[in-house]
């Protein structure tokens, strides 16, 4: 009988081990233009702790609609602060978190294109002005806090009017970027992260935008009320110097001490 009470309940152990490992993987939404980052950040962190985490890539945006309605993330990593601000303003978080990078925009453009590739955006007016740019991509400006700040700059220069024929939106910035960078466009202003990832650099050119010509690109990140002790333990994990490295080595800036906590 001692056995056979031993052999069932080994059964059990064996039947409930994927049910209980499964409910170990945490649900994390973050934003599209971390994402090559993230995924590194997230392995070191398997590697590190043996805890796992289940990443959602999308626009800011529409992730806080989500999460209004009730969306099972345990863990929200913002594009823009605000949106962290607007959850908790609205009782869906117990907190404002804090930020985790700073974000930066760049020119991009696959290495065929007859766009020139400068800070000022000179080469981009010129193609404009002689009537040979045939489209321009940035991420839609309506819920993507990376095509906000896009529709800054060329707000700032001048070009936003007379882009207006040429522009093509990508859901998020990480589809912004395929268009700038797969052939489709002459190119586009898209996430530094992105631009700088060895998967987008192979094929393309690039250059950082100066960060005055927008507003601060401060991405916080919050947990929610669901969250979890995997959860909890990857929202410290991302102020770790481990992780703030893969942020730097993607062209992020760092928060100060006050924002990263024990940095």
């Amino acid at each position: 009988m001692d056995m056979l009470r031993g052999l069932i309940l080994g059964c059990l152990i064996l039947l409930g081990a994927p049910m209980a490992w499964a409910s170990e993987v945490s649900a994390i939404a973050a934003a599209a233009n971390i994402k090559f980052a993230l995924d590194k950040i997230a392995a070191d962190f398997t590697q590190d702790t043996g805890k796992r985490v289940r990443i959602s890539y999308g626009s800011s945006g529409n992730f806080v609609a989500q999460l209004r309605h009730g969306a099972p993330f345990e863990l929200f990593l913002s594009a823009d602060d605000k949106y962290i601000y607007q959850l908790h303003k609205l009782g869906v978080t117990d907190s404002d978190g804090e930020v985790y990078a700073i974000g930066r925009l760049a020119l991009a453009a696959p290495k065929r294109s007859p766009l020139v590739i400068d800070a000022e955006l000179a080469g981009l007016k010129q193609l404009l002005e002689q009537g040979k740019l045939k489209r321009f991509a940035i991420a839609n400006p309506e819920h993507a806090p990376y095509g906000e700040r896009a529709k800054e700059v060329l707000q700032r220069l001048g070009l936003w009017q007379p882009l207006q024929a040429h522009l093509i939106y990508g859901e998020n910035v990480s589809q912004a970027a395929q268009f700038a960078l797969s052939g489709s466009t002459d190119g586009g202003i898209v996430a530094l992260s992105l631009a700088m990832a060895p998967q987008f650099r192979a094929a393309s050119h690039y250059v950082a935008l100066p960060s005055e010509w927008h507003s601060p690109m401060n991405q916080r990140m919050v947990l929610t009320p669901k969250a979890g002790e995997t959860a909890k333990a990857f929202y410290a994990y991302l102020s770790h110097p481990k992780a703030r490295a893969i942020f730097t080595e993607f062209g992020f800036g760092l928060p100060l001490v006050s924002e990263g906590g024990d940095q």
